[in-house]
């Protein structure tokens, strides 16, 4: 599936070939996200990854970088989550050696020009606005804000705007410099690889000298939740935003398997049983979903929806009470058997994009320290039992770890606490 290797000066490089496509896809992984910060630089991780395209000596501004790339037709861009940041181009393969200059030259040799840096403020702020603006977009990040509290992983990944419109050069220079050494950092080629790529990625990575690197540690994320958690954002919408879910396990607790397929079941899809009995027989809302996200030492599974602002109570009612459902009667074998078929059936899709590709190997080597087969991957979906997802859903499924978070117009949350029992 792909060949690992290290560079001397310690970047981890991944080589996905796959047949049958002339493109190739380019992808930089640093182990480093908003849950690394602290208060007073809360942002800096996506405030750097901004800066990555505003210039180096050799590209000295925005648009000879932009320029440069579109004059291929290359697919670009860059993502800040709470425990990575990423920054990939895809392109025609005869193009490897700009795209592995391009990515090399930003990480390695970014200015970080101060008059960039203060134009960049403002956009922040206004990609803050934007999130916040949009319920829709904001509700994850409110609902994690709402299940992990003050702890980091319930941090804006964008920062606070105090923080954005203060932070100074010196310390974003000096996070960017403490984290983006080669050793926390991989590379993952996918897609049409030429015999060329070795070379061609010693040329341009192995530039940067290796240096004494101690791998920076993150604040865990809270014990166990004893009592149920509430937050309620007010704002005059015809739509009430709701995420309510549940703190759940990690990247490597082998229960992520039968959670995932729990999550199907409930909300995964349009023949889910949230979507069939909350939306097509009852109509408290427009879309409703399960999801299911782990960390390295936790992770959760939540629940989100549109829902009526008029039918609101009664919905969280509806939607808690196929919850209990799911737990105190069970599934079918019908239910696991199309929800199987279903994961299965998504993850041969994705991985027919070489973007895809590189981000699955990518994330799985950065996070786990073990790339997991796609063929493994079945294979563990494949082995889960009726009684694995029961023991998942009386395990977590508990009024004490309930988390609701809305987006509507309501200031208090002590109205809709009082609703939350399974």
């Amino acid at each position: 599936m792909f060949k690992q290797y290290a560079l001397p000066n310690k970047l981890k490089v991944l080589l996905a070939p796959m047949k049958e496509t002339k493109a190739v896809t380019a992808l930089v992984l640093v182990k480093v996200g908003s849950r690394y910060e602290t208060r007073d630089i809360n942002g800096v991780s996506h405030f750097v990854e901004h800066l990555m395209f505003k210039g180096t000596p050799r590209r000295p501004n925005t648009q000879i970088i932009s320029q440069e790339l579109d004059g291929i037709g290359a697919e670009y861009n860059a993502f800040t989550t709470k425990d990575h940041t990423g920054y990939y181009i895809r392109a025609a393969v005869e193009h490897l050696p700009l795209l592995l200059d391009m990515l090399s030259d930003m990480l390695y040799n970014s200015i970080f020009d101060a008059g960039e840096m203060e134009k960049e403020r403002g956009v922040i702020v206004e990609e803050i606005n934007m999130y916040e603006d949009n319920p829709l977009m904001y509700m994850e990040d409110l609902f994690e804000e709402t299940m992990y509290e003050d702890c980091p992983l319930g941090w804006n990944i964008a920062g606070p705007r105090e923080v954005i419109r203060t932070i100074t050069r010196d310390k974003l220079v000096n996070y960017y410099r403490r984290h983006y050494q080669p050793a926390n950092m991989l590379l993952v080629l996918a897609g049409n690889i030429p015999g060329t790529a070795r070379a061609l990625i010693k040329k341009y990575f192995n530039t940067a000298q290796p240096t004494k690197f101690t791998p920076a540690k993150f604040d865990t994320a809270p014990g166990e939740q004893k009592r149920t958690h509430t937050q309620v954002k007010e704002k005059a919408t015809e739509q009430v935003q709701m995420a309510l879910g549940f703190p759940a396990y990690s990247l490597f607790d082998k229960r992520v398997y039968p959670l995932s397929l729990l999550a199907v079941i409930l909300g995964g899809n349009m023949s889910s049983r949230l979507f069939i009995n909350i939306r097509e027989r009852q109509g408290l809302c427009y879309f409703i979903r399960a999801s299911v996200n782990a960390y390295e030492d936790t992770g959760n599974l939540m629940v989100q929806a549109g829902l009526d602002k008029k039918r609101i109570k009664e919905a969280i009612t509806a939607i808690l009470h196929e919850l209990t459902s799911a737990r105190d009667n069970g599934l079918s074998a019908k239910e696991l058997r199309k929800a199987k078929e279903y994961m299965k059936g998504k993850l041969i899709l994705d991985l027919e994009s070489s973007e895809n590709v590189a981000s699955w190997i990518g994330k799985q080597e950065l996070l786990r320290k073990k790339v997991i087969s796609p063929s493994e991957q079945i294979r563990r979906v494949e082995r889960v039992t009726l009684k694995d997802i029961a023991v998942v859903a009386h395990d977590l499924l508990q009024t004490s770890r309930i988390s609701l978070s809305l987006i509507g117009p309501y200031k208090d949350p002590a109205e809709f606490a009082a609703l939350l029992k399974l």
